[in-house]
């Protein structure tokens, strides 16, 4: 029997799906730090997938991002809704990305 080896954070479902085609599998279940580190590295591998995503597929990789970004924050003990606040204080303060704008240079350091 070949194997491949995965060593990454899966969905729940997974599992089953593996079992329904016939496949075995190992797995283990983190403890929460190794679970937040591993949710970090997922929203690096999801984000990652979105930018490579043809058009078409725009919609299912925003939603696994969107998955993995609720996880952190339920994982952390963050309310999605302090998030969104936190992000309307922020397009409020900072702007949001409605212009398009690219900066080439400035005389200040990035976020000053």
């Amino acid at each position: 029997m070949e194997k491949f080896y995965h060593k990454k954070l899966i969905r729940d479902k997974i599992p089953e799906i593996i079992k329904a085609n016939n496949g075995k599998y190992e797995l283990r279940v983190m403890e929460k730090d190794e679970f937040r580190k591993e949710l970090k590295k997922k929203l690096v591998e999801e984000s990652k997938e979105l930018i490579e995503a043809e058009k078409s597929e725009l919609g299912k990789e925003l939603a696994d991002v969107l998955e993995i970004i609720k996880s952190i924050a339920e994982s952390e003990n963050i309310s999605f809704e302090l998030i969104e606040e936190k992000q309307e204080q922020r397009r409020q303060e900072r702007g949001g990305f409605k212009k398009r704008l690219f900066l080439i240079w400035s005389d200040k350091p990035a976020g000053k």
